[in-house]
């Protein structure tokens, strides 16, 4: 299988010096791509047979033939090609198509690291280019310290299930990069290069030979140890090089000297989110933060193991404190080997503290120390450990030395603790509701809560907050939903006495609806000590609003909240901090992107003026997806585009499914990732102008353009008769269902209908039929009628919008992303799988048009010719994977009709399988 790619056309040639460098990258990156695609051809003909690897090419050569010069006659013989194969040798070309998208990934990745190192890629050094920015605007560094010691930037992991390769494909995968990484760094001698082919050649043989596909479900645990490796890939080293350098780079701005704070936190939902999960129990939880503390356990043995053995500084050549001396003597090594070694025996002692620190955890480690410690009782005395180490090492002119190891592995527990990372437990307020209303209606007979309105509600439980007495009688036998959620609360009191408060710092409120929602997880958490009677709390409560209806009501719900007393004392004892969480999903699902955008954009001004009022900091947590129609696109971006004040310093992210695996499975792509996350909160924080909302005439507009949207949208999704039935037949929904890629169950309730379905198998199902329509749908129209009632303003007007202001341009450039990968070509197919015609034709009639019509509308005011015009790298890698995408695409619909039409071999459904794991690795970031 050669695996070219296709001549630029014409209109791609470079014209700014910028283009002309990224072209000569791209030869490299052909040259990546040849060598797999060789290695890939030669496999398949091994393996499969000539006739296989002949019909692949077959296939190749003519999908690129149609493509490349719109050869209708190629498609006709291309569909003829598809139409006419076995079901067995189906599977065997999609399983070959695949390995080229996922071979491809490896090598476009491998080319934006060399374009990173070269300082070509945008985002390279971007960190330093914002402290330049700041350095220029008059922010010197005791100032830039300042803001660090209150920053908080914090990607939180979750196990939305996106990611479609098994944890065994990407290890193989893993194993490519770094061989063609070691070619890229290396001069190979001739023997060397020999052997490093046949490496790659045992490795994308062993990928062939591996199952593409997951043969059982996925466990919550075993979500989180897939979690736990990217710990490994990147995180555990990366986060503290990252915060180190960022120190340096202050000391060399001059000011004062010290160590910074570590701002940069890592949060996680795996085996704490249980939003409609059933698996995720306390008892799961409780295997969580285990296995999290066991891998940071173990990172930190290994380590100091090394560590002892770098410090071999003996006691009469160079002076050590006399701290380090009480240290050294308080250690259970009694090995004559290191008698005159005292940083030798320090570390052992400290090694032997630790070891025992793991037994009283319960936590697995596989290492043993030399001897018997005391266990630590908290991480800040084993900081004091190694903070003595270090001084020592200062105080007697060894700072290299200090400024080694010690150093990263002072910052790692700084960074990590004893829990690894902050584990957030989510719920939805549905569940909270009906608890409370148990609980409240076994203490007072005769009592409904349900039947409460909202006010009564409130009075009742903030009387709750105050009483001192336990609401949960041990007397009463309440149901197994009751008991699970109360046992979840204990689990998290018992993580904060085992691990410390930050093992479980937050408690997310889902679909929070109002004031009530909040306060009865505060009345849950009063019941196991987390929240005192007195107004202290342990615990951020933090409210996600997701819906439309739910997001223009947030302010107003803070509002009303923050002026509650009892409410207001927990905040308060909290540092004045109040989290609130945004949901980019489920809004997109409801009001679509236009709308979605809007909303939120609108909601954080809103909640920014009500923070201000009531001197609360207020930090957002952005609920973004991978995908354009689940909020996802460049994080930079995101983030400097937030209205004035909604950053201030503090921001967490969910890094979700395929998109963790794309920013932190390689260590140079994960530490870029984190600096844009860092650099774009500073950027956000102090470079950016301070006022919340930008001119009103632009506010005025972007509500119309959005009111239009939202109708348009709406109107499809959830007005147009059999638009159900449209959805669930033109898509693999059904089919995404089998795929074993998480644990938690597709839709919220067992129904049909589009609100009930959960967001990402939504996205999921639009993109894997190329039709992408959560990413765009509802734009043109409202363009065009926008234009049409306001003829004064009209284009100029817009095209002004999207020069001027970073949200309207954030916004404009994710559609041009989404667009692009998009064909309404292939997304026709998939309409023919409507059995209903007159159906089929209605809806996907509209589709057509308003996708004609939002391309035509975005270039216009994006002053394009064609889509991704202003990012040639990404537009090459979209056209060179359309040819390898496509054959995917249409070999799934016609395993489609054979599945419904109940075909009874399994290699059906297995094919279709294998052909959403192919497109979604061609589209990437899918879900």
């Amino acid at each position: 299988m050669s695996l070219q790619t296709i001549s630029s056309d014409a209109d791609l040639r470079p014209s700014r010096p910028e283009d002309v460098q990224a072209l000569e990258a791209d030869v490299r990156l052909r040259d990546d791509i040849r060598l797999l695609g060789r290695i890939l051809g030669d496999t398949v003909r091994d393996q499969e047979g000539a006739d296989v690897f002949d019909l692949v090419e077959r296939i190749r050569q003519t999908s690129i033939r149609f493509h490349r010069d719109e050869d209708r006659l190629a498609r006709r013989e291309l569909e003829q090609i598809l139409d006419s194969m076995s079901i067995s040798e189906t599977v065997r070309i999609v399983r070959a198509f695949s390995y080229f998208s996922h071979l491809a990934n490896i090598a476009e990745d491998q080319n934006n690291i060399r374009q990173m190192r070269a300082g070509k890629n945008g985002s390279s050094g971007v960190l330093a280019q914002t402290l330049a920015k700041a350095k220029g605007a008059g922010i010197g560094a005791d100032a830039l310290r300042k803001f660090f010691r209150s920053a908080l930037v914090s990607p939180v992991l979750t196990a939305h299930p996106t990611e479609v390769r098994r944890k065994s494909t990407m290890d193989r995968e893993m194993e490519v990069a770094a061989l063609l990484d070691r070619r890229e760094r290396v001069a190979l001698t001739a023997d060397e290069a020999a052997a490093s082919d046949e490496q790659l050649r045992r490795e994308v043989l062993t990928l062939w030979q591996t199952n593409l596909l997951r043969r059982t479900k996925l466990t919550v645990l075993d979500e989180v140890a897939n979690g736990l490796s990217f710990y490994d890939y990147t995180f555990l080293r990366e986060v503290p090089r990252l915060v180190n350098a960022l120190e340096d780079r202050l000391e060399e701005g001059g000011g004062a000297a010290g160590e910074l704070a570590s701002f940069l936190r890592m949060g996680s939902w795996i085996g704490g989110d249980r939003d409609g999960n059933p698996f995720v129990t306390a008892d799961v939880m409780r295997g969580t933060l285990r296995l999290q503390s066991s891998r940071v356990m173990q990172f930190y043995l290994e380590e100091l193991h090394v560590l002892g053995s770098e410090l071999s500084i003996a006691a009469h050549l160079a002076d050590v404190s006399e701290e380090l001396r009480t240290l050294a003597e308080r250690s259970p090594d009694t090995s004559p080997h290191r008698s005159g070694e005292p940083y030798r025996l320090a570390v052992s002692g400290i090694y032997a503290r630790l070891t025992a620190t793991a037994e009283k955890l319960e936590v697995e480690i596989t290492r043993r120390p030399v001897g018997k410690g005391a266990p630590y009782q908290n991480v800040k005395e084993l900081q004091a450990d190694l903070d003595v180490l270090h001084r020592s090492l200062i105080s007697n002119n060894a700072r290299v030395i200090a400024r080694g190891r010690l150093r990263l592995l002072r910052r790692a527990v700084d960074c990590f603790g004893f829990h690894l990372a902050r584990l957030d437990i989510r719920q939805n307020s549905a569940v909270h509701e009906r608890t409370i209303a148990e609980l409240m209606d076994a203490a007072n007979p005769g009592m409904s809560y349900l039947a409460l309105g909202e006010e009564a509600r409130i009075s009742l439980l903030t009387n709750e907050l105050r009483s001192t007495r336990a609401l949960v009688s041990p007397f009463v036998k309440y149901s197994d939903e009751t008991m699970g959620e109360l046992n979840v609360f204990h689990a998290a009191a018992e993580a904060h006495a085992m691990f410390g408060s930050d093992a479980i710092p937050q408690c997310i409120i889902s679909m929070c609806k109002g004031m009530s929602d909040m306060l009865e997880v505060a009345v849950l958490l009063k019941e196991v000590g987390l929240v005192h009677p007195s107004g202290r709390s342990a615990i951020n409560i933090v409210p996600l609003f997701e819906t439309i209806e739910d997001l223009q009501a947030s302010s107003g719900i803070m509002d009303r909240m923050l002026s509650v007393h009892d409410y207001r004392r927990l905040v308060d004892s909290r540092g004045s901090v109040q989290e609130v969480m945004l949901g980019y999903s489920d809004s997109n699902k409801d009001g679509g992107f236009v709308t979605s955008g809007w909303e939120l954009y609108k909601a954080e001004i809103g909640l920014v003026e009500v923070f201000e009022r009531h001197h609360v900091r207020l930090r957002l947590f952005h609920g973004r997806g991978g995908s354009v129609g689940r909020g996802g696109g460049p994080s930079y971006d995101a983030i400097v585009a937030q209205p004035g004040g909604a950053v201030n310093g503090q921001i967490r992210i969910t890094e979700q499914g395929e998109i963790i695996s794309s920013k932190y499975s390689n260590a140079e792509v994960g530490r870029n990732n984190l600096e844009i996350l860092a650099a774009a909160t500073l950027d956000a924080s102090l470079l950016q102008p301070s006022q919340s909302a930008p001119r009103r005439e632009y506010l005025v507009a972007m509500d119309e353009l959005s009111n239009l949207a939202f109708k348009a949208y709406r109107g499809l999704v959830y007005e147009t008769d059999g638009f159900v039935d449209y959805f669930w037949s033109s898509t693999v929904i059904n089919e995404i269902a089998t795929l074993n890629i998480g644990s938690r169950p597709a839709s919220r309730k067992k129904t049909r209908a589009i609100e009930d379905l959960r967001a990402i198998p939504w996205v999921f199902s639009w993109a894997q039929c190329r039709l992408m329509l959560p990413g765009w749908y509802g734009f043109g129209s409202a363009v065009e009628q926008w234009i049409a009632e306001h003829p004064d303003k009209g284009m100029p007007f817009l095209k002004e919008l999207y020069q001027e202001w970073p949200f309207f341009r954030m916004l404009l450039s994710n559609m041009d992303m989404v667009l692009a990968k998009s064909s309404i070509a292939i997304a026709s197919r998939y309409a023919e799988l409507v059995p209903d015609e007159a159906l089929r034709e209605k809806i996907f009639g509209r589709i057509r048009r308003e996708w004609h019509s939002c391309i035509e509308t975005l270039l216009d005011i994006m002053g394009q010719d064609r889509l991704l015009q202003g990012n040639q790298l990404l537009e090459r890698s979209v056209r060179h994977r359309f040819p390898y995408l496509d054959p995917l695409n249409h070999v799934q619909v016609e395993l489609l009709r054979e599945h419904r039409a109940q075909n009874p071999d399994e290699q059906v459904l297995r094919g279709i399988q294998l052909t959403i794991n192919g497109i979604s690795a061609g589209l990437r970031n899918t879900g």
